[in-house]
């Protein structure tokens, strides 16, 4: 079973930052896009970013500015660096692969890791 293992969730002020990193396969992260979801409780799980493997970023209007995303595929890890952070983008956040897209679209995505909880409080 292919496994993504996210780190680096916690608790920040707004106006912090914080660093999320995934880990998994070799070959999911020399060959896929990686992408970043986030999804409160009761909600749609987000499209956050994504990188193909050239280091190609997209991001959603609400994190673009603030949020960087970079993979590095000697070490088969995607980070997410995340700064300015708001109350808004408390949730819990996912990285995903995808075979085919740099999508912001989850159904794209092939394989999930189980999730890190950002809570950002004032």
């Amino acid at each position: 079973q292919v496994q993504l293992v996210e780190s680096g969730g916690g608790s920040v002020q707004a106006g912090g930052s914080l660093r999320l990193s995934c880990t998994g396969p070799g070959y999911l992260h020399s060959r896929y896009y990686l992408g970043w979801f986030r999804q409160e409780p009761g909600k749609e799980r987000e499209f956050v970013s994504c990188i193909d493997a050239y280091g190609n970023p997209r991001y959603a209007d609400s994190v673009k500015g603030r949020f960087t995303i970079s993979r590095d595929n000697a070490k088969n890890t995607l980070s997410l660096q995340m700064s300015s952070l708001k109350l808004e983008d408390t949730a819990i956040y996912y990285c995903a692969a995808a075979a085919r897209y740099c999508s912001q679209f989850s159904n794209d995505y092939n394989y999930w890791g189980q999730g890190t909880q950002v809570t950002v409080s004032s």
